[in-house]
């Protein structure tokens, strides 16, 4: 019985071996900006659209340093990205009043509140004017507000580039996957 038994063990142990080669040469994993996929220098070829007002600014200067890694402008153009950036500042606090006005408080020290931020992108290849992906992101940034005017308008500000930093940097993940394919 013990010698049924251990045939039938080594049998499924052999053909669990080969079960798990099989999905393992199936799988394609490899590092991003890997030399083999080329994404880094797709990646330098993509040109961004101007910006209309500060914060899609901000956005589309950390995704231009992420590209081209401070070198400049592309000779070459291949790809094009069209970006537009909103965003909004509101309070966190539970309150009928999410309003950041000053005088809701009754207190000295800051309330909490956060800043949104959405982006959304469109890569199109220039040579045939195919849309390669069209999406939409969202990123939060927390902050505290202050009861003085300027000293709010300074941390929503702070809050704003922050969030505009990180909405590049999954921004410019979502480019390089897509040129990588």
């Amino acid at each position: 019985m013990s010698d049924a038994y251990s045939k039938w063990g080594r049998i499924a142990a052999a053909i669990s071996v080969v079960l798990c080669a099989g999905i393992l040469a199936g799988c394609q994993v490899r590092p991003l900006y890997s030399q083999a996929s080329g994404t880094r220098e797709k990646f330098e070829t993509v040109n961004f659209s101007s910006a209309e007002d500060r914060i899609t600014q901000e956005v589309r200067n950390h995704l231009v340093f992420l590209a081209y890694g401070g070198a400049g402008a592309p000779k070459t153009k291949e790809y094009d990205v069209k970006l537009t950036v909103t965003s909004s500042a509101t309070s966190t606090e539970v309150t009928d009043d999410t309003s950041l006005s000053v005088s809701k408080n009754n207190y000295d020290g800051p309330y909490p509140g956060r800043v949104s931020m959405t982006g959304k992108y469109v890569i199109t290849r220039i040579s045939d004017g195919q849309v390669l992906r069209a999406a939409t992101r969202t990123v939060t940034s927390m902050l505290d507000l202050p009861q003085q005017e300027f000293a709010k308008l300074r941390a929503i500000r702070d809050g704003q580039n922050r969030a505009a930093r990180e909405l590049a940097e999954i921004i410019g993940t979502d480019i390089a996957a897509t040129l990588g394919r």
